[in-house]
């Protein structure tokens, strides 16, 4: 990897100087997204995050099922939060809005795959340019995340989610994963690998999410957490 120096010595002193004043106003783009963000995000209620694959088709049982959990969470008087795109996100956004619950989307703007859904109330679509800032939407304002089958980004923001709950910046909220055959090998690793064989976590740390195989059980895991604690933000 190049150092700054080596970096440097590919521009001309202007040019560098030049790169330098566009990186410091990239602070003042990075600010008014969170300022959108914490505005529209602050009005929704109590909420749950729906996360999964952008390529996830409507006749797939995955997205059926996110359809049908986010539906039921609506019913129950929880708002929907999704990615904003495709796949399980269009699926989750779909359910909470056919159910007439809060319907929120975090829109990223990407070079492939990512387009805003139909179902995402029109005051609750945000459309980010930074996936940290969209991150930090997620977390401040779900009270419960349901992961479906999804690629590297689902596994991202379900390690982000443990990992602050596990290193205590943030409360303790239910993290439920749908579909055993395809976590199934994943928690396994964790289990041997991870925490047998390499002893990188804590026994307990197995607890910061539950894998489940059904609507009602999914569900479920959210309800049973929030009859205990009070609905609040995270942060």
């Amino acid at each position: 990897m190049m150092n700054k120096d080596k970096i440097k010595s590919k521009f001309k002193k202007k040019d560098w100087n030049e790169i330098k004043v566009h990186d410091s106003w990239i602070i003042f783009k990075v600010m008014a997204e969170f300022v959108e963000g914490f505005e529209k995000m602050a009005k929704i209620g109590p909420s749950v995050t729906i996360f999964g694959s952008a390529r996830t088709k409507a006749d797939n049982k995955y997205f059926m099922m996110a359809e049908e959990i986010a539906n039921k969470l609506a019913q129950k008087g929880y708002g929907v939060i999704t990615g904003g795109g495709p796949g399980i996100m269009e699926a989750g956004n779909k359910g909470a809005f056919e159910a007439g619950g809060s319907s929120a989307g975090l829109n990223i703007e990407l070079p492939f795959e990512q387009f805003s859904n139909n179902f995402i109330n029109s005051d609750k679509l945000i459309n980010f340019d930074y996936f940290f800032v969209r991150k930090v939407m997620f977390i401040k304002y779900s009270q419960g995340f349901v992961v479906l089958p999804g690629g590297f980004g689902t596994f991202d923001e379900l390690f982000e989610a443990i990992t602050l709950i596990q290193t205590e910046k943030i409360g303790r909220f239910p993290i439920v994963l749908v579909g055993k055959s395809y976590w199934g090998g994943l928690v396994d690793w964790i289990k041997t690998v991870v925490l047998e064989t390499e002893n990188n976590i804590s026994s307990k740390d197995l607890d910061l999410f539950t894998l489940v195989d059904t609507v009602d059980d999914a569900v479920k895991c959210i309800d049973d957490f929030y009859s205990k604690y009070l609905l609040k933000p995270n942060f």
